[in-house]
């Protein structure tokens, strides 16, 4: 009985987590290149917890396997900036700091860096891309131009394995493996949506309540199941 009230809590508990993950990828649906997230599960038994290996309890319990980000592109939105830049394919622009983004809303700071919103400077194949006084664009070959004059180019990179990259606060991502030539291509005056299905995610948002309600349910079967027996016991 105890093992099941268990086992129940252990779902209860994930799809707590799984709730989580749902509301914040629908919170960032109308963020700039915010990436969805997934949470992956896995089981294991309870005789393994007790320590007993060679035990033929099959019932499991649930863990949280994992996030995983999904990279799919997302819908490019025009809008007519010159600064703000789309990517076309798989690739991350690189920002100081080991950081990496497909966040193209960029603009020029007051010290004459090209910085994303939050301040942090835009890589180039010399290092931080500084411009100056004049009107500064980005071309589809990634160049960074002012007054038509190529001043730097976008470092473009990407991985060969994108699952290892790890997340970070406001759409960055950090990796501890070699980057490798990113195909991607410049769309100017455009910028990446994200990638989160509003729709489906309330589906899912809907599914996994009804199954944390279920899980409810049951831890609170088993407790009254409990109190029963522990009152039939005490008048015996």
């Amino acid at each position: 009985m105890y093992k099941g009230i268990y086992i129940a809590l252990s779902g209860s508990v994930l799809k707590q987590d799984q709730i989580d993950v749902v509301s914040n990828n629908i919170a960032n649906a109308n963020t700039v290149g915010f990436k969805k997230v997934r949470a992956s599960f896995k089981e294991f038994l309870v005789s393994r917890i007790s320590g007993a290996q060679d035990s033929d309890d099959g019932r499991a319990m649930s863990d949280l396997s994992g996030m995983k980000t999904d990279f799919g592109a997302g819908t490019h939105l025009k809008t007519g900036n010159p600064l703000d830049i789309a990517l076309d394919g798989k690739g991350f622009l690189s920002i100081e700091g080991g950081r990496y983004t497909r966040k193209g809303n960029l603009r020029v700071a007051r010290d004459g860096f090209l910085v994303t919103q939050e301040g942090l400077k835009v890589l180039g194949s010399k290092g931080p891309i500084q411009i100056a006084a004049g009107q500064a664009d980005i071309a589809p070959s990634s160049e960074v131009r002012v007054n038509g004059k190529p001043v730097d180019t976008l470092k473009i990179v990407d991985f060969a394995n994108q699952g290892e990259l790890k997340e970070l606060e406001g759409g960055y991502y950090t990796a501890n493996l070699p980057s490798i030539k990113s195909n991607a291509i410049v769309s100017p005056g455009h910028l990446e949506g994200s990638n989160v299905d509003v729709v489906k995610e309330m589906v899912q948002m809907i599914t996994t309540l009804r199954e944390f309600e279920t899980y409810q349910k049951a831890i609170q079967m088993f407790d009254e199941a409990a109190a029963r027996v522990n009152n039939d016991m005490a008048k015996v």
